[in-house]
């Protein structure tokens, strides 16, 4: 980005700034974090935040050339992601 090269440290935004600038609400953003699906953030104290260019690069996962590419990867929905594990486990009574 070119705010590092000019020796100005990377913007970090809050949960709320983050989904704005990804046109998510809030809740989906939290959602993606909680199910291990949405950007990479970090905790600064008890703060979660967000780096300008972990949004962009995870938002480009997404990127499609037409409707019927089927692309290199995407941006999941926010909900579990299942493994096989944690539905056997739910299983077991």
């Amino acid at each position: 980005m070119a705010a590092n090269q000019a020796g100005i440290p990377p913007r970090f935004l809050r949960t709320p700034e983050a989904a704005r600038f990804l046109g998510l609400s809030g809740r989906t953003l939290e959602k993606h974090r909680t199910y291990g699906t949405g950007p990479a953030f970090r905790k600064l104290g008890g703060r979660v935040v967000y780096a300008l260019d972990d949004l962009q690069r995870w938002a480009a996962r997404g990127a499609k050339i037409s409707t019927s590419d089927p692309g290199a990867g995407g941006v999941s929905a926010a909900k579990p992601q299942h493994n096989g594990v944690a539905d056997v486990l739910s299983h077991d009574g």
